[in-house]
């Protein structure tokens, strides 16, 4: 089935197993608060009009329609999008995800992030991102491998190693992302490893991909202890999101830092221990019963009583909008490490920023994904593989530089981390689009 124009969708289908697509109110849209936090660091940088208006829309956007039959014969209709928000820095790199309430505006809001979060930590990529509207937790392997063809098919013209390096994401994992590259390299006729990152290790995949996001969360909450005198050692967390990224970030808080996990959450409910709970018996309970909910040794928890719990670092890692202007009042941590992507609104930076809370902004604090993604795209095209340490010890020497410049820029212009890590971030992207010549100077300048 051809895929629509850019900016336009295919015909809308009713589907059996998935509602349309959800349209997010202004106020919590993902890409009004996108744009919102670009103008604030615009603002700072004293950015001219025309450079803003570049940096404030997408490049270029695809919307394309996946017919897959289903296992009871049916055929469905998905709607799929691909999303480059910026590629003056190099190819555009970003997840694929698969989620029943997804939407082109989050999916724009998160191109957007990874073009600042590929500038920050300084990699030779741009920002892109990806998504189908489905529910693979209602869908069979073979489904779900059909939908994940297909959507490459749809895309395959615009992306490529040189082009855009997709990833996993929202309920996508190394295996989506073998079908998707076996797919890719079939279209083109050649093996093509370095188009996906994120792949299983047999497939090119790269050593410490998988903790990779966690990893550079909990790197970033080493360093943010010790600009504020918190001993790690005993220290308090708090997980809201128990999925890939939550469930690390709680083990290695605990493994290298030596924290407390006093509670954590899924979607089906929360669980709490004042002694500090297991963070691998959460993940096996997890395992067996599809949820934290009665894990041993802890007491139930809602999320309105986990995110305000006094914790030296509470930890959003699940989706956006969590912290909003309605409950950022009642958080009492020290620390919000933004793990997830766009966890907190406008409002409650504001009420963050008023209280004292150090917020380690999602597109600094989550890095490490794209860090190691991109540690494995360079891998792929040198056929060249590195050791799971030596991968760690790259990841934590660019998540350290990273804070540090951000943390500088903070102090610097008397601004809140994330406003710092727009600056630094921005003001890369900016100096590649003049260098390119993209912008045509102004008569008489």
């Amino acid at each position: 089935m051809p895929s629509s124009s850019s900016r336009t969708s295919g015909a809308a289908v009713k589907k059996t197993r998935v509602v349309a697509e959800r349209k997010p109110s202004q106020e919590l849209n993902p890409f009004a608060l996108a744009q919102a936090q670009l103008d604030k660091a615009c603002d700072k940088l004293g950015l001219e009009p025309e450079m803003r208006a570049v940096l404030r829309q997408p490049m270029r956007e695809l919307h394309v329609a996946l017919p897959v039959r289903l296992d009871d014969g049916r055929v469905q209709v998905f709607q799929g999008f691909r999303v480059q928000h910026n590629d003056a820095r190099g190819p555009c790199k970003g997840g694929i995800r698969f989620h029943p309430a997804e939407t082109i505006d989050t999916v724009r809001a998160l191109a957007m992030w990874m073009t600042w979060k590929c500038a920050l930590m300084d990699l030779p990529l741009g920002g892109g991102k990806g998504g189908v509207i489905c529910n693979p937790k209602e869908m069979s392997s073979r489904e779900l491998q059909q939908v994940a063809r297909e959507y490459i098919r749809q895309i395959y013209h615009m992306i490529g190693p040189d082009q855009d390096v997709p990833a996993p994401d929202v309920y996508t994992d190394p295996q989506i992302m073998a079908w998707m590259m076996d797919e890719y390299s079939r279209l083109v006729g050649r093996h093509t490893p370095d188009v996906i990152t994120g792949k299983p290790l047999a497939l090119g995949g790269s050593a410490g991909r998988q903790d990779a996001t966690a990893r550079g969360t909990v790197y970033t909450v080493r360093e943010a202890c010790r600009h504020l005198g918190i001993l790690t050692k005993g220290a308090t967390a708090a997980i809201q999101g128990y999925g890939n990224a939550g469930a690390y970030t709680a083990q290695l808080l605990v493994d290298l830092l030596g924290m407390k996990i006093l509670a954590v959450n899924d979607s089906r409910g929360g669980v709490y221990s004042a002694e500090g709970l297991d963070p691998a018996a959460a993940v096996e309970h997890k395992a067996k019963t599809k949820s934290v909910v009665g894990t041993p040794g802890t007491s139930p928890i809602s999320e309105a009583e986990l995110l305000a719990l006094e914790v030296d670092v509470l930890v959003p890692a699940a989706l956006e909008n969590v912290l909003t202007g309605h409950n950022a009042g009642a958080v009492r941590a020290k620390i919000v490490a933004e793990a997830a992507n766009g966890p907190t609104t406008l409002e409650a930076d504001d009420l963050f920023a008023d209280k004292g809370v150090f917020v380690i902004p999602d597109f600094l604090c989550n890095a490490g994904g794209v860090t190691v993604s991109y540690f494995e795209w360079v891998q792929n095209r040198s056929s060249w593989y590195w050791g799971e340490q030596e991968v760690y010890e790259r990841l934590d020497g660019r998540m350290v530089r990273a804070f540090r410049e951000v943390l500088a820029t903070s102090l610097e212009a008397k601004t809140d981390m994330r406003t710092a890590a727009y600056m630094v971030a921005v003001q890369r992207v900016a100096e590649a689009i003049r260098l390119r010549g993209w912008l045509e100077p102004r008569s008489g300048v």
